[in-house]
């Protein structure tokens, strides 16, 4: 049986194919404080502003590619059960081919109703204006785990965390909650990884790579599959 290795990525994976990050000094956030455009008060307040702002991320997403850390995650699943756990909202993991991919805080191509979260459409590259409805007559709002909402895929997330065999971890600062506490839902003694160029604060057992997601991807990757 294929061992599980269980990845968790966030926006330094995405960085390198142009996508910005809300840490970035550059870029589309640059521009917007969190608390204007990325919480639903500010989506009452004025969701014009919101809804053109996740336009302009979903335009930047459909002009990015995946690179060569999402491709290499994807080769591992040639000897392992791969599972990519991702606080990014963007689709490069699918688009490189990962054949499992929970997204904890929610999909850019995707729509929802902003009365029922569970009515979720497919809006692939086109914008979200006001006026566009969900199926239940609502307006349909960008699918996206805004700051202060809860995180519905928290639980299956913490369910595969328990049942990892390796445990990785690629860009993210492990500072945004819930998902900076599922390394502690790892067993003692599963081997954990974290590939990132800066220092990440865990409390658990881990293997360091210093360096940016392409290149520690690359090494940790060839490592894996000489083992197994």
């Amino acid at each position: 049986m294929m061992k599980k290795i269980v990845v968790l990525t966030g926006a330094g994976i995405s960085a390198e194919s142009g996508i910005s990050t809300f840490r970035d000094s550059d870029g589309l956030w640059e521009h917007y404080r969190v608390e204007d455009v990325a919480t639903h008060e500010a989506y009452e307040r004025n969701p014009e502003l919101v809804l053109d702002f996740y336009n302009q991320r979903r335009r930047q997403l459909f002009a990015a590619q995946p690179n060569e850390a999402h491709r290499q995650l994807v080769r591992l699943e040639e000897r392992y059960d791969v599972h990519i756990v991702t606080q990014n909202i963007d689709d490069l993991h699918e688009r490189a081919g990962s054949s499992h991919v929970l997204h904890l805080h929610g999909e850019l191509t995707k729509g929802r109703s902003d009365r029922n979260p569970d009515l979720i459409v497919e809006v692939g590259d086109k914008d979200i204006r006001l006026g566009d409805k969900a199926p239940d007559g609502t307006q349909l709002r960008p699918h996206i785990v805004w700051f202060g909402e809860a995180v519905p895929n928290i639980e299956p997330a913490s369910k595969l965390c328990e049942e990892a065999d390796i445990f990785i971890v690629v860009g993210t600062s492990m500072a945004v909650y819930p998902a900076a506490g599922l390394i502690h839902y790892v067993r003692r003694g599963v081997p954990c990884y974290v590939v990132d160029p800066k220092e990440v604060p865990v409390s658990h057992p881990v293997t360091f790579i210093k360096e940016v997601a392409t290149k520690g991807v690359t090494e940790l990757v060839s490592k894996l599959m000489e083992e197994e």
